[in-house]
């Protein structure tokens, strides 16, 4: 039988986060190019999905740090928070810094230098705190759409890290459960607030981005695993039949989500904070299928999807400039094109750039502070 509690590596995911992030990628395309004029599937839902992609995010996080923490915690007996703090900010500070200084320092720059016909919709002064603190999200907020809008939800991770590693220490692992079901709690109480009390813009829209309930949900899933004594893959809900129902469940809601409209699929789907939760749990039954059920029908161990994943931050980061780029240079030529043809030709090109952009940022940038982070955790 698998020790729960010695994972030091769970397959399928980097897959996962993969698609996920290409999820973001065909949103924010559709997004751009029917606000461009040109022929788009933005009413499919296929391709709304980015909101979907980010809660994926959150769920994986708070499974991933949860567990992590749990299983440190049961090796040494204590967390340490300095060691949790650097691994985080040398994985995901640098290139986060860096997006910053491209889009909203280096990018404005030479749109004005070379007379490019685009409109920031802010200047840096304006707005440099926000991207600092890790509120980016109020950036979009405040001053609507544009080139770093995808930063909002590394904003809202880095929250979630910066609380979490000291309340797991404070609450410690008998106690977990109750941290876990505390932030669910204090969740759905803040937005039963904005639902039906508290009618504040600004209110409303930290309540509804800093989705730490869909993290809690990821951590009681890590908690779940860590002090499984038997094989997951025992249980029924993750017999083959019952995963070919919650697969499919789950597949027509990302392919439709937009697009069904009917009472059963409302109250499933569309029911505020009740459908929230059942997405969220969606997520996490993926997770733990895909990584732990060994019978599970659903194979992604597989090395160029493995690959993605290992760059998939730096496709979520870098796609919107890649984007941007495309419809800057090319949008003339796009809108002569057949529709199909374009589509076709439009997503390899994003697709080979993204991944190569991602694939040297990764090579080049990332992996020299990954390397920090290695001899200084060593150190420590």
């Amino acid at each position: 039988m698998r020790n729960y509690k010695q994972i030091s590596f769970f397959e399928g995911l980097n897959a996962l986060r993969f698609f996920a992030a290409f999820f973001v990628v065909m949103h924010h395309a559709e997004t751009i190019k029917k606000k461009n004029g040109l022929f788009d599937f933005e009413w499919l839902g296929l391709f709304r999905n980015g909101g979907n992609a980010v809660i994926f995010f959150f769920v994986l996080s708070g499974f991933l740090i949860t567990y992590l923490l749990l299983q440190e915690n049961s090796k040494t007996g204590t967390i340490s928070i300095s060691n949790f703090y650097l691994k985080r900010m040398l994985r995901i500070w640098p290139l986060y810094f860096l997006l910053v200084a491209i889009g909203a320092i280096i990018l404005p720059v030479l749109i004005s230098a070379l007379n490019i016909n685009y409109d920031m919709p802010y200047y840096f002064g304006q707005v440099w705190y926000y991207f600092l603190f890790f509120v980016p999200g109020l950036v979009t907020f405040y001053f609507g759409h544009h080139l770093l809008e995808p930063l909002w939800s590394i904003g809202v991770e880095e929250v979630f890290y910066l609380i979490w590693a000291p309340l797991f220490r404070v609450f410690k692992d008998k106690n977990i459960l109750v941290l876990l079901f505390s932030v669910i709690v204090i969740m759905i109480l803040l937005l039963l607030l904005d639902l039906f009390w508290i009618k504040i813009p600004v209110f409303s829209y930290l309540v509804n981005t800093f989705s730490f309930e869909a993290m809690a949900v990821g951590g009681l899933g890590a908690y779940f695993v860590f002090n499984r004594s038997s094989p997951i893959s025992e249980l029924f809900i993750f017999s083959k039949l019952f995963q070919l129902f919650i697969f499919t469940v789950l597949a027509v809601f990302l392919l439709f989500h937009t697009n069904i409209n009917n009472a059963i699929w409302n109250i499933v789907f569309k029911t505020p904070i009740i459908s929230e939760f059942f997405i969220d749990f969606l997520f996490l039954y993926l997770i733990i299928g895909v990584s732990l059920a060994k019978n599970c029908i659903l194979k992604f161990n597989n090395k160029t999807l493995s690959y993605l994943g290992e760059i998939s931050y730096g496709i979520y980061m870098y796609h919107m400039l890649v984007i941007f780029g495309l419809m800057l240079f090319l949008k003339k030529y796009f809108a002569t094109m057949h529709p199909i043809v374009f589509t076709i030709f439009f997503y390899l090109m994003v697709t080979i750039i993204v991944i190569t952009v991602s694939a040297i940022s990764k090579k080049i940038f990332e992996n020299k502070f990954l390397q920090l982070k290695s001899k200084l955790i060593q150190k420590h």
